[in-house]
């Protein structure tokens, strides 16, 4: 019998796609691209490998996010970036290697930039009106995701909240004229100061068009300016709110939020506000399909159960098909604490109709 040996490049190209699409796409590219031949390297060049690259590395100890290997951004940076940028839509970066490689070239088609352990001293740098990347910032990006690591000491006020918002929020609202998609995440609860509306140019949102924001803002009514006409297209909007207030210190926009589809509100610190004002920002997203909630309740004199939940919020959402919840109340009577348990909030949800529910 003959032998006959097949090698990776004899296979036809829909079945070398089949093959590498399912390896990591940095791998694949740093092992074989400008390895095998100029046939290939045009193959690897194809949507599915540059599209995005993930050009950041998590310790395997301590999951901290770092570069990576510096014999792998060489290769990138000199061999491998400078025939597929014109395919790379979505870079996820981190700051001691994203000047290097934004450097590479221009990335005509960058439209998303999602960058880990960001910190103010970045948007300082690099998100002014004389960055060397303020052509790709101002009039590229649309989807920016900032995973944020400053450390906010909240005892001892290390950053305040009126500099950073000069230093930090109002640079990425002011410098990205074409975002429609602003995610800011802290690596932990309370890691970084939130965004505050009485730092803020009065017309900062007029020419904003976001679909999704994700931010953390130091009061309802932070929440409540940004949903007072100023983002009318927005369709997903995921806050977390530092304080929930009772007094009402400004007068809102109460018109109902239409295009709003997802909403996601977290609040960790005790809340005494929910019945005043939280439910009646609920009253106002007629169309809302997912609600997520997150919330430490104080001075209530009866339980939030299913049976509340239906009649508060879940009848005034007709479109609504996933909520998700947290809702925490402790009510001391006659000096002891009364809990209700998952069980409890369950069997009144199935009271009311409501099969399809699970409590965790």
């Amino acid at each position: 019998m003959n032998k006959s040996n097949i090698h990776l490049i004899d296979l036809p190209n829909e079945i070398l796609l089949m093959i590498l699409k399912r390896l990591d796409n940095i791998n694949v590219l740093y092992s074989l691209m400008g390895i095998i031949n100029e046939e290939f390297d045009i193959l690897l060049q194809d949507n599915i490998f540059t599209n995005t690259l993930n050009l950041i590395s998590r310790s395997s100890t301590d999951d901290d996010i770092c570069s990576i290997d510096n014999r792998i951004l060489d290769r990138f940076c000199i061999d491998i970036l400078p025939k597929i940028h014109h395919n790379v839509k979505y870079l996820i970066l981190e700051p001691t290697s994203m000047e290097r490689i934004l450097l590479v070239s221009n990335y005509p088609n960058l439209t998303s930039l999602k960058l880990f352990n960001f910190e103010e001293h970045i948007a300082l740098n690099y998100f002014t009106d004389k960055s060397i990347f303020q052509h790709i910032f101002k009039y590229q990006i649309t989807e920016l995701i900032l995973e944020n690591n400053d450390n906010y000491d909240y005892e001892e006020g290390t950053i305040s909240s009126k500099e950073y918002n000069k230093n930090v929020y109002i640079p990425i609202l002011t410098l990205f004229k074409n975002l429609q998609s602003l995610s800011i995440v802290g690596s932990s609860m309370l890691s970084y100061p939130p965004l505050s509306i009485l730092n803020l140019p009065s017309n900062i949102f007029c020419s904003l068009n976001f679909t999704k924001l994700c931010i953390y803002v130091n009061s309802l009514d932070a929440c409540l300016y940004l949903l007072d006409g100023h983002l009318k297209q927005l369709t997903t909007f995921i806050v977390q709110i530092k304080n929930i207030h009772n007094n009402l210190s400004i007068i809102h926009n109460t018109d109902d939020l239409f295009n709003l589809e997802c909403f996601s509100l977290t609040c960790y610190n005790l809340t005494n506000a929910y019945d005043n004002r939280v439910i009646p920002l609920f009253r106002r997203m007629k169309n809302l399909k997912k609600l997520t909630l997150y919330i430490r309740l104080a001075n209530r004199s009866t339980f939030v159960d299913g049976t509340h939940l239906h009649k508060e919020i879940l009848m005034h959402m007709s479109q609504l098909h996933t909520f998700t919840f947290y809702i925490s109340s402790i009510i001391v009577y006659n000096d002891s604490f009364h809990l209700l348990v998952d069980n409890d909030i369950q069997q009144t949800f199935t009271n009311i109709g409501y099969y399809q529910t699970s409590c965790t």
